[in-house]
């Protein structure tokens, strides 16, 4: 089926990304530390996840909270280390005291990833200029996917602008596929979807207990259904 669409899962542990696989997700997105929104996981937690299930996985390189690069030179150790653990995708982005790309850190770490397919995460959500940001990181090796809301407030917000960007694929820094998540709720999918996006990214919406309980296969299960429907 060619047109199905494509459902991300935050995974925290093998314990999650087993369930996640269950329930239907096409990929996961592997972080550590939701309290932060998302750091870097350990080389031991991927590679436990790595031997738990069988599909893609999109590994955070996040050091801290915020969306300036901070330790640039213990994100390169983290994506070395992660590389040669055997990951093979990545999620990063970095903005400089302007909100615009950090493109010093972001081109240091796309020389350890060595042509590795990656997501430009939630950082364009804080960017100062969107459509400038998209145009800076155009020719990068690898950025295929940006991760987004449409605006730092969530898909509520953001509908209006993802609407415009979907309607703008393959232009010029509008190739990268559109992945829709934060704040996405089930009843955006149909807009979403009658729009042309296909790629949706769920975090807490797997978690119907909350962080501290570990992602529910029916939650995903649910997803899944309505991105097929």
């Amino acid at each position: 089926m060619s047109n199905r669409a494509v459902l991300e899962v935050i995974a925290l542990d093998a314990e999650d990304a087993v369930a996640a696989q269950s329930g239907g997700a096409d990929r996961l997105e592997l972080v550590s530390d939701m309290a932060s929104d998302g750091l870097t996981p350990s080389r031991e937690t991927f590679a436990s996840i790595r031997a738990a299930v069988d599909i893609p996985l999109r590994v955070m390189l996040r050091l801290a909270d915020g969306f300036e690069a901070g330790d640039a030179d213990g994100l390169v150790r983290a994506a070395r280390g992660l590389r040669a653990e055997g990951a093979d995708e990545f999620v990063l982005g970095f903005l400089d005291e302007d909100g615009m790309p950090d493109l010093v850190t972001v081109e240091r770490l796309l020389a350890e990833l060595d042509g590795c397919r990656w997501t430009f995460h939630r950082a364009i959500d804080r960017a100062t200029d969107r459509d400038a940001l998209r145009k800076q990181l155009a020719d990068l090796p690898g950025l295929d996917t940006y991760l987004t809301a449409g605006s730092a407030a969530g898909v509520d917000d953001g509908l209006p602008t993802l609407l415009a960007e979907a309607a703008r694929r393959g232009e010029p820094g509008y190739e990268p596929r559109i992945l829709v998540g934060g704040g996405l709720r089930l009843d955006h999918v149909p807009v979403l979807r009658g729009a042309g996006v296909d790629a949706f990214h769920i975090g807490g919406a797997a978690r119907p207990q909350g962080w501290s309980a570990p992602v529910d296969p029916g939650a995903v299960a649910g997803w899944r259904s309505a991105l097929d429907a």
